[in-house]
């Protein structure tokens, strides 16, 4: 199909994830990282998913339908591109782009489910300029969603695209702008990073809310230190750092502002901060255990606490990243620790990305950002699962619920005997059967063989002149199938 996923194909690589100042990853350019060997498969040869390890600390997950959902990326990765897999980190959809992607997720759009991920190019290391792509579960492009209003359009950023039940999104932009930079030291003819935030309409395009921190968030406010040469038109100064927002419980929107170490509530209708947490000017007193520094991914959940990822790191602040559950009192403006969730290693500092993901069930996902791992905790912090990528980095990791049934048709192919078959994003695969003989009006089905991982393997007796592949489902209906000789 010729729609997002097609489209790709053939641009520029995405520039590597940012510096200090942006706070979207370091970057050593001084060689080129080896290539980390990926996965291969004779029915798909293009494709080369990691090789993901899973330690298990408890009992496998019993299966219940869900997948995870993956955007890897890295020179060193052998995919950079979309990924789902399964518990046992077998793939199950993968997407190769030239570009990266970023905040691939399982989302929800008119009622029905829907992947989406952010494409575009980088104009400067660390920001995105470009739009989210949503495509149902044929993964065939249904919108696209960009920046509009007051910036120009094209200009989402990558490190939020959140679909409402309202049909809208909220996403994020860096928008270049004059400003006095005395107060961190710089000039007093300055620029810098405006943190954008817009809620559109997905269907029209219209954008229904945007507000920007420049008009609400003082520059003192800042924990980033203004770089040697930096804060110029062609090098402005990243203060704030949007990179995050989601809506909180009475409709306001949580914003996330890695470069102040702050999560502010903000009033849907007027724009105004109702009330800071953490960084320079917090409206609550934080408990122990509670501080937290260049964070990502602040959510409100059902149970009235907040979560985020707290990176700890870029520059380094304590010993190890790790996933924070707190409780507000808003009448004593207090904020304490109620969780705290930590990896099996006790380094593991990402200076970058990350998030935390509240499962129905109660349990929570990390995505670890630049280092190459997620994991899986019950509620009360105990880890169930460590995964590791092997190389490369991942913005962001999700657990959801995802049935595809691709368009295109299964992929085979004959070779040493044997028929290998595939179908690249089908969930509902349960056996494969061959169907051979004389011809198509003859020919017969063979016994179902189960599906083994992404690439099935079934022997062909003889050289049959007919030869087709079928993918049956639960109940044996055919779900799909392909001629390979007629």
């Amino acid at each position: 199909m010729q729609s997002a996923l097609g489209r790709l194909v053939g641009v520029l690589t995405l520039a590597c994830l940012g510096t200090l100042s942006t706070g979207c990853g370091s970057a050593d350019d001084t060689a080129a990282p080896a290539v980390a060997e990926g996965l291969s498969y004779l029915s798909r040869p293009d494709l080369t998913p990691p090789d993901l390890e899973v330690t298990w600390s408890g009992p496998p997950r019993t299966p219940d339908g869900t997948v995870v959902v993956l955007g890897p990326k890295g020179e060193d990765a052998p995919l950079t591109g979309a990924l789902i897999v399964d518990d046992a980190g077998e793939p199950i959809w993968v997407q190769p782009t030239e570009r990266r992607v970023y905040d691939v997720r399982v989302q929800e759009y008119e009622g029905e489910p829907v992947l989406t991920w952010w494409e575009g190019t980088s104009p400067v290391v660390g920001l995105g300029a470009g739009e989210f792509v949503v495509v149902d579960s044929a993964y065939r492009e249904i919108a696209t969603v960009t920046t509009g209003g007051d910036v120009e359009p094209g200009q989402a950023d990558f490190h939020e695209g959140r679909l409402t039940a309202r049909g809208t999104a909220l996403i994020t932009a860096y928008v270049k702008e004059p400003a006095d930079l005395t107060p961190v030291g710089g000039p007093e003819d300055g620029w810098l990073w405006d943190g954008v935030v817009q809620e559109v309409d997905v269907a029209t395009g219209e954008v229904l809310f945007s507000w920007r921190s420049l008009d609400h968030v003082p520059l003192e406010e800042t924990k980033s230190e203004l770089p040697e040469d930096g804060g110029t038109e062609e090098e402005p100064f990243d203060y704030f750092h949007v990179n995050s927002v989601a809506e909180d419980a009475d409709g306001s929107l949580l914003v996330s502002a890695r470069n102040t170490w702050a999560v502010y509530d903000v009033d849907r209708t007027t724009g105004e901060v109702q009330w800071t947490l953490g960084g320079e000017a917090s409206d609550y007193v934080l408990g122990e255990g509670v501080e937290f520094a260049w964070q990502h991914d602040a959510e409100r959940q059902s149970d009235g606490t907040l979560t985020l990822f707290d990176n700890q790191s870029e520059p380094d602040v304590g010993p190890t990243s790790r996933g924070l559950r707190l409780a507000l009192d808003d009448a004593a403006r207090t904020a304490t620790l109620v969780t705290e969730y930590l990896p099996p290693d006790p380094d593991r500092l990402a200076g970058s990305q990350g998030n935390l993901e509240q499962l129905p069930d109660g349990n929570v996902l990390i995505g670890w950002g630049s280092r190459p791992f997620y994991s899986e905790f019950t509620a009360d912090g105990t880890l169930l699962y460590d995964v590791a990528l092997g190389s490369g980095d991942n913005y962001r990791a999700y657990r959801a619920p995802w049935t595809g049934t691709p368009a295109d048709p299964p992929d085979a192919v004959l070779a040493d005997g044997a028929v290998h078959v595939s179908w690249n994003g089908a969930t509902e695969v349960v056996s494969w059967r061959l169907v051979n003989g004389d011809d198509e009006a003859s020919a017969t089905a063979g016994q179902p063989v189960a599906r083994d991982g992404f690439e099935t393997q079934l022997p062909v007796d003889g050289d049959p002149a007919y030869l087709a592949v079928e993918a049956l489902g639960v109940d044996g209906a055919v779900l799909g199938s392909t001629v390979l000789a007629d």
